[in-house]
């Protein structure tokens, strides 16, 4: 399938999951927008890698995805929007009679209240272009819960149920809204946590991936970002038109159990 002609801008998209997914979507032949918090040389320079790479136009875009208006004008300055990739996300483990209340609050702007701005202001320009698609890289603790992890939880939670309700209120519009679990994903994030968790535990790296890191992933393997990138590109196609509302676990039979 091809995506040419469509605008993708993909939070939190310049390492990990989002690059991942963003460089699938160019694949795919989507014009791309980068984003991240900060505003680098690499960062620009990363853009135009990957436009060389899949002859579409690539840009990176500087907007803090805990601000409201610094997430809504990043679809303002992108000049349009036919697919929205809500990735950007951070992590806190704390016992809730523990957790920092400034944490708490970053977690839920990052990872919750900024899907919110940025599909309230996506979803004019998607049906001004009668066309749209958008995906909420959620987790498979939007669909269950860990301990320690209240804020993740709570926000992931809130992605699904902003989700269902964006994909009922556009369910006769040719306009879908998902969200995609992933339970653990091989990002360099992940990776340059092994050695030292390897050192901790005194186990080799199969060990620690599959007993420590993998516990509650029944495949006990990785899901990559190619595949997230794939996951998404299925939902922008014809093939997923009438897939909306729903969530799409990549997480190796997590929520299974």
């Amino acid at each position: 399938m091809t995506l040419a002609g469509k605008t993708a801008i993909i939070t939190g998209s310049n390492s990990g999951i989002g690059l991942g997914i963003a460089r699938e979507l160019a694949k795919a032949g989507a014009d791309v927008v980068l984003n991240s918090f900060t505003d680098s040389q690499d960062d620009h320079a990363l853009a135009e890698e990957i436009g060389k790479e899949f002859g579409i136009t690539a840009r990176y875009i500087k907007a803090d995805m805990s601000k409201g208006d610094e997430c809504r004008n990043l679809i303002e300055q992108a000049g349009g929007c036919d697919i929205l990739v809500n990735n950007a996300g951070i992590q806190h483990v704390a016992p809730v009679d523990e957790f920092p209340v400034d944490r708490w609050d970053a977690i839920i702007a990052i990872n919750m209240n900024s899907n919110f701005h940025t599909m309230a202001a996506a979803l004019p320009h998607m049906r001004k272009r009668g066309w749209g698609r958008i995906v909420n890289i959620a987790s498979a603790h939007g669909l269950t819960a860990s301990p320690y992890k209240a804020a993740y939880v709570a926000a992931k939670h809130g992605v699904v149920g902003m989700s269902k309700t964006v994909a009922l209120e556009t369910a006769q519009e040719p306009i879908t809204c998902n969200a995609i679990c992933p339970g653990y994903v091989l990002t360099p994030l992940v990776e340059a946590q092994i050695p030292d968790t390897m050192r901790e535990y005194d186990m080799t790296r199969d060990e620690v991936v599959k007993n420590v890191m993998l516990t509650r992933q029944p495949s006990k393997e990785f899901a990559t970002v190619e595949q997230l990138g794939g996951t998404t590109v299925f939902l922008c196609s014809d093939a997923a038109a009438q897939i909306t509302g729903t969530t799409i676990s990549v997480d190796g039979g997590w929520t299974a159990l």
